[in-house]
């Protein structure tokens, strides 16, 4: 059998609450599969979860970090400054 694979948990919940929700929600729903299988010894269906947790963590993260990358683009370019100064002059 090996050892029991990681089950993604941590960085699940972590993703779910900096990066991406969606991503992460589907994240922490496969990584509790993959102690709920070891409990039940399932072992491929445990790690099978433990791969989907996994690459739904890295969808969150990688999602994450286009967000912040845009909006540090829009920053740099004055996008949102621009934006602000058209509403103050609406006022």
């Amino acid at each position: 059998m090996g050892p029991p694979p990681k089950n993604w948990l941590v960085e699940s919940i972590l993703v779910t609450l900096f990066c991406c929700l969606p991503l992460g929600i589907v994240g922490i729903i496969n990584a509790s599969k993959v102690n709920s299988s070891l409990a039940v010894g399932d072992y491929a269906g445990a790690q099978a979860a433990s791969k989907e947790a996994g690459k739904w963590v890295k969808y969150g993260l990688i999602a994450g970090g286009v967000v912040v990358a845009f909006y540090i683009l829009m920053m740099i370019l004055g996008v949102g400054a621009g934006m602000m100064n058209g509403m103050r002059g609406a006022q």
